[in-house]
């Protein structure tokens, strides 16, 4: 095999972490001796041992003049683990692949100079596009301070997200909703506005599939949120935040009085015209070390990200469905004429049974 192959196996070892690591990201990491394989790991849950620490652990024969394959630079700095740099350099481990360079100001070439200072032989830049996609969160993260924010939208083929009563269950396939729910398990937190939430009364977890369920946040400028739905009742992990203004924290304590006596955290922020203040949220949250948000509706709250160029990706599923009338996702945006109009250009399609699936890059 060649050093693709390997580094195609160290994303694949990475991606069984996925929303256990964060704000960590996502590693994996094999050692091959001879042609063959004799060690692989990867970052389980942060805090942990790093994927070249268990696949280094995990070698059941000698690993001098082996080579270590990495999706991610190894690091270089003490932080609740010690530097791989140390480990793979007493190894005996001859040659070191990476996939990509560990942006973090820590880090960020010093590993790769640390090594090669060692005497061992290193190669930069395998697969360095899917290296950068496995851990995009990361990345924004790091070198922006803000969460990576996806847009998730569901609508008909006429553009409609819910009908003229606000009903939305189910506009997309089951097939659609559980990609979602994997989407959740991979996003460290679920976001959408307070009449989303009051109409819709979800839950926001992950049902269809595995994984961890993501903090649940809620917009509410003016406290609106009703006391009875379920991101109140239910929130038995202590995993939702609502944000509001000023003004209504002060002026409604008895309200926030029940939701803090619920576990929700009830957090103020500016408000702007047309809403809350959402770079201010977003730094809140990177500060809460959130590296990615989806969002998840409304209307509103839809083209407000879009408004402030807040996102970085948007995946709209489209049901063949017509419903003639009802409210669209983006009915805040824009002035309504074509000179207007928001283009994207980095656009993929593809096919969920029946539905479509369309995704929109930035970058």
């Amino acid at each position: 095999m060649n050093d693709e192959t390997y580094i195609k196996l160290c994303i694949e070892l990475a991606k069984r972490a996925v929303g256990f690591v964060s704000p960590n990201p996502l590693v994996g990491c094999v050692i091959v001796k001879n042609n063959k394989i004799i060690g692989a790991g990867f970052h389980q849950k942060y805090g942990d041992n790093h994927a070249e620490v268990n696949a280094i652990n995990s070698a059941k024969e000698s690993l001098k003049d082996s080579t270590l394959y990495v999706n991610l630079e190894p690091c270089a700095h003490f932080g609740n683990t010690p530097p791989c740099t140390e480990v793979i350099i007493k190894s005996g481990i001859k040659k070191v692949v990476v996939g990509t360079v560990d942006p973090n100001p820590l880090v960020q070439g010093n590993g790769i100079k640390i090594l090669k200072q060692s005497g061992i032989d290193i190669k930069v830049g395998v697969l360095e596009k899917e290296c950068y996609e496995l851990n995009k969160f990361f990345f924004k993260f790091i070198q922006k301070k803000v969460p990576f924010i996806t847009l998730k939208i569901a609508q008909t083929l006429d553009g409609f997200i819910a009908d003229k009563f606000y009903n939305s269950k189910w506009i997309s396939s089951i097939s659609s909703r559980k990609i979602v729910h994997s989407m959740r398990a991979q996003y460290d937190a679920v976001l959408v506005g307070v009449n989303t939430a009051n109409l819709d009364n979800p839950l926001l977890n992950v049902r269809f599939g595995e994984g961890r369920n993501p903090i649940r946040i809620v917009l509410d400028t003016d406290l609106k949120i009703d006391k009875s739905i379920k991101l109140i009742t239910k929130n038995f992990d202590k995993k939702t935040i609502v944000f509001c203004s000023e003004e209504a924290k002060n002026n409604k304590k008895n309200k926030v009085k029940n939701l803090m006596s619920n576990g929700v955290d009830v957090i103020s922020v500016d408000e702007l015209k047309g809403g809350l203040d959402l770079n201010q949220i977003m730094k809140i949250l990177s500060r809460k070390n959130i590296t990615s948000v989806l969002v998840e509706g409304g209307a509103r709250i839809f083209s407000s990200f879009i408004q402030k160029k807040l996102w970085d990706e948007i995946n709209i599923f489209i049901a063949p469905k017509i419903l003639g009338k009802g409210l669209t996702a983006f009915s805040n945006l824009g002035s309504g004429k074509i000179d207007d109009v928001y283009e994207f250009k980095n656009v993929n399609i593809e096919k969920v049974n029946n539905d479509t699936l369309i995704t929109i890059s930035k970058n």
